[in-house]
Formats: structure tokens, C-alpha cells, sequence
């Protein structure tokens, strides 16, 4: 491998972290090659970019309903394609520089961790003006029909069940690998807890909760840390608010006027020794921050689910035994402090967890690269 182009979209934070992991583990297997990590909307116009990338964000925070509307409304096969054609013409029409630059930087192999750029590639490939190898990492445990593009040389999937999926509609089997969705290799590593315990100043004496509340901040994330403060008492908690200062200093506000000793954090790089630290873990399901709470076996309680996708890892998580609900506001500040005081409950969703836990995919992607490319 001497270039290897990584593709995303900052249309959520996921999908950003899976491209990095992919490109963290093919600066390790291959040291002296030139690879690139690109937002692919950061090669489109501003209103595009506006639409697609923050503009989703806004609809998942003001009509989350109508996102999982969408969700499945899509991912039904159309009565008539027209649809579909409208939605290639417009990204087509906004993805020409991206097009330009796929050309002229020649790769061996171009991964894929959003599928607008995966689309807009096996268009490209179809009509014969790219020979580049190209490969797909679905970011979720559930699998649109958006993912599925023709021509594609790999997919990387999270479980079984994708790959079932996406050979019923109509992936070659041949093509497809269960490889788990990939994470920084920071996760996969050995933590010493005692070390970390002393660094991030967390005792040993009580338990520690961590809240998350998404990379973008997104959802009605004051009401639950609210109600998590009322409730539990007996826990030290700590929450990230990710890359929304605003909602940062939110919620440092609520939690000096509940008098709550919780700290309240921004963008972090540590989340690996976080989650290393934590007893149990309330967050929205993103399939990348499910799979880093799988790899270090912390049991979730699930809040704020993005309508589709989201909910459809929840439904995992929950069938697994890994996770518990925490959608009713009303009721999750009671549900995580009753989880905290059963030790045995705790000791069996992390093992559950483990179980699901694949902390080596983004090396076994790479290593599939290598193949490809």
C-alpha cells in the first residue's frame, strides 16, 4: 500500500471516529505509505455542507421523530426509482471537487465510513472513470440500504446479522467481512486503573458514573443529567459534553445550583480511560461509542436513542443483556441508581458486553485493505 484514501462525512460524530480508527491502525500496519483522512463535505459547498452535516444535526434535535421517519422510509426499496435518482443528481451535482480530488490523488484503495462518498464513488466506477478498489465500513449494527453500492471490492460489518442483510440485498458474499465496527486501538490496549484513578482524581471508594452526551451535544441531555443528579446519591459522576461548549457551561451551571459534586467536561481525547474507569456508562447508542463501551465491557443504560439507527443498536444492546433502557425522562435517574446498587446486575452486563466486544476491528480492517489494494 503506498496511498490510501479514507473517506468520511461529519453528518455526526461517528462516523469521523471511525475513519480515524481505520487510519490510526494503517499508519501502524503500513508506516512509509501517504494516507489521507478526508471529510468529503469539506469538499462541497457551503450550503450542501450546511444542509447535510449540521443541518441533520439541527433535525435530530428538533424533530427526532421525523429522523426515524425518514429512517425507515428509506430504507424501504421504492415503488419508483425517481427518488433515488433526485437524491444522486443533487449529491453529484455537489460533490465535484470531491470527484477531482479522487482523481488526482490516485490511490490504491479508498475505505469508506459514510456512504455519500461511497455512492458517489460507485457512480464514478460505473461509468468507468474510476479502477481504484473501494471499501465500505458500515458504522451502526444495523445496516441501511444506503450502504449498499455496487461494485464495491469489501464490507466491513459489525455482527452476522449485517452480513445476512446486506446479502439479501444483494452484496456478494464473497465481499463481505464480519470484522465488528472499528476504534481507536487506544481502547484494545491494557489499562492500569490505578494509575488512571490517581491521574482523573476518581476514588475508589464509590462507584463512577459517566454520562455522554454525543460529540455534537445533541438531545435533550439537561433533563437527564437533572434527573441523575435527584437520584443518584451514592456514585461519583462525570459528564462529557462533548464538542457543544455552550451546553458544557449548561450544564456546570445546573449542576452548582443542585449543589451536585458531578464534574462536567468538554471534548476529551481520554474517553478510552473514562470508559476504562467507569462502572456503568448512560449514553445515546452511536454505534462507534457502543462499540468502545463493548470493548472495555462497561454496561450501558441507554438515553436519547436517535430514532433508527440508534434504536436499532439499542435493540441489540437490550437483547444482548448489555444494556438497560433509560428512555422514559421520568424514570432513568431511578432506573441507573437502582442499577449502581446491584453489583451482581453490573457484573453481568459487563460480561455480556464483553462478549459483543470486537476492540481489534479497525487492525482487521487494515489488514483487508492490504488485500484490496
Amino acid at each position: 500500500m503506498k496511498r490510501l484514501l479514507i473517506l468520511s462525512a461529519s453528518a455526526g460524530a461517528g462516523h469521523l471516529r471511525a475513519a480515524e480508527a481505520v487510519e490510526a491502525a494503517c499508519r501502524t500496519r503500513w508506516p512509509a505509505a501517504e494516507i489521507r483522512n478526508v471529510d468529503v463535505l469539506t469538499l462541497t459547498p457551503a450550503p450542501f455542507r450546511r444542509v447535510y452535516g449540521k443541518g441533520y444535526l439541527d433535525f435530530v434535535n428538533r424533530a427526532p421523530d421525523i429522523v426515524g421517519m425518514i429512517y425507515d422510509h428509506t430504507n424501504r426499496t421504492p415503488k419508483s426509482p425517481a427518488g433515488d435518482r433526485l437524491r444522486m443528481l443533487v449529491q453529484r451535482l455537489n460533490t465535484r471537487p470531491f470527484v477531482e480530488f479522487l482523481r488526482e490523488f490516485e490511490p490504491d484503495a479508498v475505505c469508506h465510513t459514510h456512504f455519500l462518498s461511497a455512492e458517489i464513488a460507485a457512480h464514478q466506477r460505473k461509468k468507468g472513470r474510476l479502477l481504484t478498489p473501494h471499501a465500505v465500513v458500515v458504522t451502526d449494527y444495523d445496516v441501511h440500504r444506503f450502504w449498499l453500492c455496487p461494485g464495491v471490492e469489501r464490507y466491513f460489518v459489525a455482527r452476522e446479522e449485517n452480513r445476512v442483510h446486506l446479502e439479501a440485498l444483494g452484496a456478494p458474499a464473497e465481499a463481505i467481512r464480519v470484522t465488528g465496527i472499528p476504534i481507536h486501538p487506544s481502547f484494545a490496549l491494557a489499562k492500569d486503573v490505578a494509575a488512571l484513578r490517581a491521574k482523573h482524581g476518581v476514588g475508589a471508594e464509590r462507584p463512577l458514573l459517566l454520562v455522554l452526551c454525543g460529540g455534537f451535544g445533541v438531545g435533550p441531555v439537561e433533563s437527564l443529567v437533572a434527573s441523575l443528579i435527584d437520584s443518584v446519591k451514592d456514585a461519583q459522576m462525570v459528564v462529557i459534553a462533548g464538542r457543544n461548549e455552550e451546553l458544557r457551561q449548561r450544564l456546570e451551571k445546573a449542576v452548582r445550583r443542585a449543589g451536585a459534586s458531578a464534574r462536567v467536561l468538554g471534548f476529551t481525547t481520554e474517553m478510552h480511560e473514562w470508559m476504562a474507569l467507569a462502572d456503568l456508562l448512560v449514553s445515546k447508542p452511536g454505534g462507534l461509542t457502543t462499540s468502545e463501551a463493548l470493548a472495555l465491557g462497561v454496561p450501558m443504560v441507554v438515553a436519547n436513542a436517535i430514532p433508527g439507527q440508534e434504536t436499532r443498536n439499542a435493540a441489540m444492546l437490550y437483547e444482548a443483556g448489555a444494556a438497560i433502557s433509560g428512555e422514559n425522562p421520568l424514570t432513568v435517574g431511578y432506573r441507573v441508581a437502582r442499577l449502581m446498587e446491584s453489583r451482581e446486575r453490573l457484573g453481568a452486563m459487563r460480561a455480556s458486553a464483553l462478549r459483543l466486544a470486537r476492540p481489534n476491528a479497525a487492525a482487521a480492517i487494515a489488514e483487508e485493505l492490504g488485500r484490496v489494494g
